[in-house]
């Protein structure tokens, strides 16, 4: 027990301490003077549990797992979106963010214990190999990739760019072989373009990366010179977009926005305003958006700015209504530290947090409703502990009559339809009228 004491007592000092610090900090040392003492009573609470746990758990139970532990729990208890991140969740949030890493090219899934190819992407180490959809990867280096689960399995196949692995694949037809593939930095897009038909383009985010604007310029000017002149409208498809990077969506903005106001974010410090750059390239283009409830937070940013400024009609389904900005701060153990800082406001300073962008015009997806579909579809006010809506006055949401389009994706061919529609308009209105 005496150890236990003088632990606890460590404890104590070392908890006061590292708190006493973080309140010292400048933005909030004035602050600091005026609250309230610190909990002495709740941290000798913490530490009496400490201590406990220590000397009469039933298992021995690890200093450091314990802390680690204790961490999760605090960061958990206040909002669903701000987290401990361990290094290799770290690593993960900053390939999802920057969309490249060392690797091989390959999409995997694990199916019976055996690690599947879905399909190489295009121009990389693997595809170059002639790795195909369907292959068996049964040997990584010569050791047996049997049972590995995939979160493993995509662990051993990324790596430094430059370094190599050997893969032992089994082919229908061809039996086992090997390939020796040398890692490089692999890309992810995140823009898909092609040609609707004649004068219609279709540009889809499936999330927001560092790179992400540039990526779409290059779809829009290609997708004009694919169609041989201008484009008559664009349907942007934001549907199960998750978000991303917040930089990304103020560069998507800009690809078609003048000037203006993109969004708003206030924290308890400071606020900011993200303004067009004066960067449009698509004029006054006819746009329709696409959205439903998997698109969050960034696609929601886009989505809310051009509703805003009245650039596009927003169709489909009302969005997840992620309406705050997280901060990911690096730690010294490789980790990090994703914090809720601020809450982000459209144009109009509509908060959407727990509300979510109401289509201009709402067309449900026929489609189950776990991929396009409104309703079952868990959205940010059904998370527990979810920051609430500032704005209490609340808004009334109208539903508009819907078309019933035989197609398999019934939001776009409302979306063409309409674009259509403005387009003729926009072309009557410009033509000579009769003299």
């Amino acid at each position: 027990m005496k150890a236990v004491n003088l632990f606890r007592r460590g404890l104590r000092l070392a908890l006061l301490f590292a708190l006493s610090a973080g309140m010292a900090g400048a933005a909030a040392a004035q602050q600091a003077a005026n609250d309230d003492d610190l909990p002495l009573r709740e941290l000798r609470v913490f530490a009496d549990i400490f201590g406990k746990i220590k000397s009469d758990y039933i298992d021995s139970a690890e200093d450091a797992e314990l802390l680690r532990d204790a961490i999760h729990g605090m960061l958990n208890g206040l909002d669903p979106h701000s987290a401990f991140l361990e290094p290799e969740e770290f690593d993960d949030m900053r390939v999802s963010t920057e969309g490249k890493f060392g690797g091989l090219g390959i999409e995997i899934v694990t199916e019976d214990g055996f690690i599947k190819v879905v399909a190489p992407i295009d121009d990389t180490p693997a595809m170059r190999a002639g790795i195909l959809p369907g292959d068996i990867i049964v040997k990584l280096d010569g050791e047996s990739a049997s049972g590995l689960d995939l979160r493993d399995a995509v662990g051993k196949l990324r790596g430094a760019p430059g370094s190599s692995v050997v893969l032992t694949i089994s082919r229908k037809g061809r039996g086992d072989f090997d390939v020796r593939l040398v890692r490089a930095i692999i890309n992810v897009a995140s823009v898909k373009g092609e040609l609707l038909e004649p004068d219609f383009g279709y540009l889809r985010i499936t999330r927001f990366q560092s790179g992400t604007g540039g990526a779409l310029r290059q779809d829009v000017a290609r997708l004009a010179r694919e169609n041989g002149r201008a484009l008559k409208g664009i349907a942007l498809d934001l549907r199960n977009n998750p978000g991303g990077v917040l930089q990304g969506a103020v560069e998507v903005s800009n690809v078609f926005l003048a000037d203006g106001v993109i969004v708003s974010t206030r924290g308890r410090h400071e606020r900011a305003d993200y303004r067009a750059s004066g960067a449009d390239m698509t004029g006054d283009v006819p746009m329709v958006v696409l959205v439903n409830g998997g698109s969050a937070s960034a696609a929601e940013i886009v989505a809310g700015a051009l509703q805003d400024h009245k650039r596009a009609i927003i169709l489909g389904s009302r969005t997840f209504g992620k309406g705050s900005v997280q901060t990911v701060i690096p730690l010294e153990n490789g980790g990090g530290l994703k914090l809720t800082t601020a809450r982000y406001y459209t144009p109009s300073q509509r908060s959407i947090q727990a509300r979510g962008i109401v289509p201009d015009i709402v067309v449900e997806s026929r489609d189950s409703p776990t991929t396009h579909g409104d309703a079952g579809e868990l959205r940010e006010a059904d998370l527990d502990g979810h920051l609430e809506n500032e704005d209490a006055s609340g808004e009334k949401e109208t539903v508009a009559s819907r078309s019933k389009l035989l197609a398999d994706d019934h939001q776009l061919s409302e979306a063409l339809n309409l674009l259509k529609g403005m387009s003729l308009v926009k072309a009557r209105g410009a033509a000579p009228g009769p003299g």
